[in-house]
C-alpha cells in the first residue's frame, strides 16, 4: 500500500506543479526548436517526440488531463452506481426490478464498443470520454451497492427504526448509506485505474481532443507517426509506464484497504 500512496503522490504533484516549470512553448509544435525524434540526450532525458517537444514534459503535462478524466469519471461512476443500487435494493417492488433490468442490460452490452460508441455521437474531447466512462461503468457499483442495501436491511435495527416512525429517506439516508459507503470507497479506487486504462484507450483510438495532451494521445500520436518503424522506443514506452504504474498505484492501494476491511469484518 506504501508504494502505491508514493506512485500516486508522486504523480499527483508533478500534475499540479506541472505549469510552474512546463511552459507552452515546451508544448507547442511551431515553437518548439528541439530535434525531431531524438534519442535521449542530457538536454533531453527521455529524448522527444516528432515535432522535437520533450517526451519528459509530455508524460508530466499529460498526467494532468489523464488523471482528472479518471477521477471525474470514477465521482460521477459512483454517483450513479450508489443512487441505483441504494434504491434497487431498499424498494424491491416493481422500481427495484426495473432498475436491476437496467443495470442487466448495461451489463450484457460490450462496455468498449458502447463507449467508442458514446465518444464518437458526443463528439472528440475530455468531457465526451469523461461521459462514455461513466455510462459503461456504473453498473458494478450498483450491484454491490445493492447487496449491501439488502444486507443492511435485514439488520434488526432497521426494524425497529420503521417502528419508531423513520421513512425510506431515513432509512436509507440515515441507516443504509453510512454502512454502504466504505466499500463504495474501496471500490472507487480499482475504478480510477479502470478509467484511467479505458481513457487512454479511447484516445489512443483517436476519439480524444488533437488538442490536448494526453498519455493516450501520446502513443496515438506515436504510433500513427512510424515511431514503431523508427525504433523510436522513448516515445512509446515513458507514456504506457506511466500509465503502468498509476494503474498499479491504485489498484494496490485498493486491493490493501480491501484486504484490511475483509480482515476487521
Amino acid at each position: 500500500m506504501k508504494w502505491g500512496i508514493g506512485v500516486l503522490a508522486a504523480f499527483a504533484v508533478l500534475a499540479v506543479t506541472a505549469p510552474l516549470f512546463i511552459g507552452a512553448d515546451q508544448l507547442d509544435v511551431v515553437r518548439v526548436d528541439g530535434p525531431r525524434l531524438a534519442p535521449p540526450s542530457l538536454d533531453y532525458p527521455l529524448g522527444t517526440d516528432l515535432a522535437g517537444r520533450s517526451i519528459l514534459a509530455l508524460v508530466i503535462w499529460g498526467s494532468r488531463e489523464s488523471l482528472a478524466i479518471g477521477v471525474i469519471a470514477t465521482v460521477l461512476t459512483v454517483l450513479v452506481g450508489t443512487a441505483v443500487g441504494l434504491v434497487a435494493g431498499h424498494y424491491q417492488g416493481r422500481l427495484g426490478q426495473a432498475l436491476m433490468h437496467v443495470t442487466d442490460w448495461f451489463i450484457a452490452l460490450p462496455s468498449l464498443p458502447l463507449a467508442i460508441s458514446l465518444s464518437a455521437v458526443l463528439g472528440q474531447g475530455a468531457a465526451s470520454i469523461t461521459i462514455a466512462i461513466a455510462v459503461t461503468s456504473w453498473t458494478a457499483t450498483a450491484r454491490l451497492v445493492r447487496a449491501q442495501t439488502l444486507a443492511v436491511e435485514a439488520r434488526p435495527y432497521i426494524e425497529r427504526a420503521r417502528a419508531l416512525g423513520a421513512g425510506d429517506r431515513q432509512v436509507m439516508v440515515r441507516h443504509v448509506l453510512p454502512n454502504v459507503l466504505p466499500l463504495v470507497l474501496v471500490s472507487s479506487t480499482l475504478t480510477i485505474a479502470s478509467a484511467i486504462l479505458s481513457e487512454a484507450t479511447l484516445t489512443f483510438l483517436g476519439l480524444g481532443d488533437p488538442t490536448s495532451v494526453t498519455w493516450g494521445s501520446m502513443l496515438q500520436t506515436a504510433f500513427s507517426g512510424g515511431a514503431v518503424t523508427a525504433g523510436a522506443w522513448w516515445y512509446l514506452m515513458p507514456p504506457g509506464i506511466a500509465i503502468l504504474l498509476v494503474v498499479l498505484g491504485f489498484t494496490l492501494i485498493g486491493r490493501a484497504v480491501e484486504s484490511r476491511m475483509v480482515t476487521h469484518a
